[in-house]
């Protein structure tokens, strides 16, 4: 069966929409911006442009990417995960954006909701244990939703808490808080949702460990620009 070219109708090169839907979703810069930036390098286009190639093939990478990670995953143990929530407003209303990290600090899942209770605690885990499987310990905060939530599943024995024990989770907040400041935040919970899942593949797929040599970091950088570059390929 022939794959169907995505980029079939568009009059811009496949290279050019990989390379603004990448400035966009990984830097906090705002629409104009990467206008300016990409007309400095000769590309000629409006930041509406770059909102449709964000909005029609942002998810198509980040569903590309968290396919293959899944796959990868599947074939290690899941260790340790660190689930944290955090505030966010939409038009005046506060939602709560849940994040599974993994110890090494890849996310794993991003999920919207407006509640923090029990129920909401219980449905991010069910999410995140249908797609990457069960794990050996569980670090939470000293919310007492995540306590009643392991019970219900039967992962109490694997839960820990404590001061400081949560701090991967907390800092993977960061980048995701950077951007929400760019972007001036969000305005519908949907759009939260598909930007937050979109954003955590990207980050992950370009992650940087600070902890490794510049000729590891150089050789790490040029694979994943090179794996970008053939998303979505025919």
């Amino acid at each position: 069966m022939t794959k169907r070219d995505p980029f079939k109708y568009y009059q811009s090169s496949p290279e050019i929409i990989r390379l603004a839907v990448m400035i966009y979703v990984r830097f906090p810069l705002s629409l104009r911006s990467i206008e300016d930036l990409l007309h400095k390098r000769g590309i000629d286009i409006s930041h509406g442009t770059v909102r449709c190639w964000w909005n029609r093939f942002g998810p198509m990478f980040a569903a590309e990417i968290r396919r293959e990670r899944v796959q990868q995953l599947q074939s290690y143990s899941n260790w340790q995960w660190h689930l944290d929530e955090v505030f966010l407003k939409i038009n005046g209303e506060t939602h709560y954006l849940w994040r599974a990290v993994k110890h090494e600090g890849e996310v794993l899942e991003s999920y919207v909701l407006k509640r923090r209770n029990c129920k909401g605690a219980l449905k991010f885990l069910r999410k995140i244990m249908k797609r990457h499987g069960k794990v050996q310990a569980l670090v939470t905060d000293q919310l007492r939703s995540n306590d009643a939530a392991m019970k219900v599943i039967g992962n109490a024995d694997r839960q820990e808490t404590g001061r400081w024990l949560d701090n991967r989770a907390e800092n993977s907040h960061l980048p995701f808080r950077r951007r929400e400041r760019a972007m001036l935040r969000f305005r519908r919970a949907r759009s939260l949702q598909k930007f937050a899942a979109v954003h955590a593949a990207v980050h992950n797929h370009f992650s940087e460990r600070h902890l490794s040599s510049r000729a590891t970091f150089k050789l790490n950088r040029a694979a994943a620009l090179s794996e970008w570059r053939q998303l979505r390929s025919a």
